[in-house]
């Protein structure tokens, strides 16, 4: 068994997540209670006021933060530890930083940067060269994840922002989510401090199997220098998935390993007029870091979504990837 210590960072700021006004759709989580209503019965277990919290703070507790319960358990079970999970901003307003203090025992990382643009989650200088520090050492491995991008309509004409909206609305299909809700701003700033500028564009709907499956993935299996997707077929069929698109210097350091197919069922969307896949998951070559970073969607950590044995065999991999010096 090799003893990897997993640290698990949310990026959010609770205090700036849970008081998001809920009269206001966009860029913002869903209240507990409002997930209850638009997806009756599911989560059913979940109306009792008296012991679940009904607001957005109820949504992060006892839906957000269980998506990613299936993997922490499991790199627990491989590694013979259990696996720390950080929020990025506490209830109380506490920050804790991505710092060397943070890294200190850590080999394996994963950024969950579900923070919306609106709460302005930033990775200070101080991150940034810790990162950077970190991903010196060849064994350290580093995902930096976030999630989609949707409904940014900032550099259209007024006239044209709610048609394209409404487009990319009807691409994805998932009536849970608002016009715009923008997801992965410490990500970004993160990938950007550390010269591989990163974003997470739009919310592609990925294709399926006739049976509702995931597709399978298009791998790049000479790049795949640690084994991460061996044995891995599909990741999953969350219904918006980013473009992780690489900006500047990104295009000559980090490589794309894996590609997802788009559903072309689904309504267009101006991504697929030229597009029939979208790149997934991205790796730093090898010249780029000693250690190994690599971009990919925050819900490739999750379990509700569909792919799930495939998804335990990429969290295996990682996880009991062999040790390098």
């Amino acid at each position: 068994m090799i003893k990897r210590q997993v640290l698990v960072y949310y990026t959010w700021s609770r205090p700036g997540e849970n008081s998001a006004p809920l009269h206001v759709i966009e860029d913002r989580f869903p209240a507990l209670f409002e997930s209850r209503r638009m997806a009756f019965p599911r989560f059913h277990e979940l109306s009792d006021s008296r012991q679940f919290d009904q607001s957005i703070t109820g949504f992060l507790d006892h839906i957000m933060k269980r998506n990613f319960t299936a993997f922490v358990d499991l790199a627990a079970t491989l590694t013979g530890q259990s696996v720390m999970e950080i929020e990025r901003v506490a209830d109380d307003g506490l920050l804790t930083p991505l710092d060397a203090h943070l890294l200190r025992d850590v080999d394996t990382l994963i950024v969950i940067s579900f923070d919306s643009l609106r709460t302005a989650q930033d990775a200070e200088s101080e991150e940034i060269e810790a990162l950077k520090t970190f991903l010196e050492q060849p064994d350290h491995l580093a995902f930096i994840c976030p999630h989609h991008d949707i409904g940014d309509v900032s550099d259209l004409p007024e006239s044209e922002q709610l048609p394209r909206q409404i487009v990319e609305f009807q691409h994805h299909g998932d009536t849970t989510i608002p016009p715009r809700q923008r997801f992965g701003g410490f990500a970004r700033s993160l990938l950007a401090g550390l010269g591989v500028p990163v974003e997470n564009r739009f919310g592609l709907r990925p294709a399926a199997e006739a049976d509702g499956s995931p597709a399978p993935i298009e791998a790049a299996p000479s790049l795949d220098r640690l084994g991460l997707l061996d044995k891995v077929s599909t990741f999953n069929r969350h219904p918006h998935l980013p473009q992780l698109e690489r900006l500047g210097d990104a295009v000559h350091k980090l490589d794309v390993l894996a590609r997802q197919r788009v559903d072309l069922t689904a309504a267009p969307h101006p991504f697929t007029l030229d597009r029939a896949t979208f790149d997934a998951l991205l790796q730093s070559r090898p010249d780029t870091f000693a250690g190994s970073l690599l971009v990919s969607d925050t819900t490739l950590w999750s379990s509700t979504a569909g792919g799930v044995d495939s998804l335990r065999e990429l969290w295996t991999n990682v996880v009991q990837r062999p040790l390098r010096s």
